[in-house]
């Protein structure tokens, strides 16, 4: 915001092209403003934003790692619904393990029990994402074509395993006793899942910027970014920060594939891909491997599709492509992109 303002009064960007700049931060209070008369009813509204906003933020859970990735290490990584579709399954074989816990009337052992879970998850994840990174994406690196190629097979790999190791019949993972059910104020209500996922989305983003702008790690991995071989000449392993920078992603996936499985309560080989779709669109929109701009999209999918599924359910299925359209028309490069040098 200084920095900005700065500008302004040093005459380097006039007031219109600032204020075009921070424009993409109203979309999200715009749309939601913008559907108030649309719906009519104000409890609905509320319920309806909740909702969407909650299910944005667990897209951006998963959006998050596939920003990172190719945002600071410049990686079109297509594999990374592979880690969605093993961080869900990883989890549901823990469900059985520790149902004595999920699903007796304790919140506190529900919550101890759920978090062992999806630390499980990210714990596989990151070890899955350290193999990947050694054997699938080292080899070509700064080549996007042979990444998408080579990354897609490798996810379609990921999928026929998991028939393998888990077998081909969908498999539940039901919610916590705790969280299973809706919260009920006046004439609003709100599932109670719905609102752990958004928490665990908002730390999630509270964590990585903190990481990446308050640290000594996000100072050397943005660095890292700018100039590399000075990074090197001061006697870091940049090529160790990225790894970390790609494990971190990887658990990212794992743990936005554990919460989605919880969310969805039913599980299949194909959920990686299926929210391939939505994490695509909303890395697009946001721009790629803007992390800000992930946020901004995740909650834009969320939103549109819960006012859509209410408003026009015929169309909602497709509305996130109409909403990814209008964007790219609105800016091309997505609402935040990035200056790569």
């Amino acid at each position: 915001m200084n920095t900005n303002n700065s500008a302004i009064e040093t005459g380097k960007t006039s007031p219109i092209e600032w204020f075009n700049e921070k424009l993409p931060y109203l979309v999200v209070p715009l749309v939601i403003l913008l559907a108030l008369p649309l719906i009519g009813g104000l409890p609905t509204w509320v319920t309806l934003t909740l909702a969407g906003l909650a299910m944005g933020m667990m897209i951006f859970t998963m959006a998050s790692g596939l920003s990172l990735v190719f945002g600071l290490m410049d990686v079109l990584n297509f594999g990374h619904g592979a880690f969605i579709t093993f961080g869900a399954f990883v989890a549901s074989s823990f469900v059985i393990p520790f149902s004595g816990w999920l699903q007796v009337d304790s919140f506190a052992q529900n919550l101890a029990a759920l978090l062992t879970i999806m630390l499980i998850a990210v714990a596989v994840g990151s070890a899955l994402g350290l193999a990947f990174e050694k054997v699938v994406v080292a080899p070509v690196y700064g080549d996007h074509l042979k990444q998408i190629l080579i990354t897609m097979g490798a996810v379609i790999v990921a999928e026929q395993m998991i028939p393998v190791i888990w077998g081909g019949a969908p498999v539940s993972m039901p919610k916590p006793a705790s969280l299973n059910g809706v919260l009920v104020f006046g004439e609003i209500a709100f599932e109670k899942y719905r609102l752990f996922a958004f928490f665990v989305g908002v730390v999630v983003y509270l964590g990585l910027y903190l990481t990446l702008t308050r640290t000594r790690i996000g100072l050397l991995v943005r660095a890292g970014v700018e100039n590399r071989e000075m990074v090197e000449a001061l006697g870091y392993r940049i090529d160790y920060l990225f790894i970390g920078v790609f494990i971190a992603g990887s658990a990212l996936a794992a743990l936005g594939g554990t919460l989605w499985g919880f969310y969805s309560e039913l599980i299949t080989a194909s959920v990686g891909s299926e929210i391939m779709i939505l994490v695509f669109i909303v890395v697009i929109i946001g721009g790629l491997g803007s992390v800000p701009g992930s946020l901004i999209g995740a909650l834009l999918v969320g939103l549109v599709a819960n006012y859509m599924g209410f408003l026009v359910p015929k169309l909602a299925l497709g509305s996130n492509i109409l909403l990814m359209l209008i964007i790219l028309l609105w800016r091309p490069n997505g609402l935040f992109p990035v200056n790569k040098h």
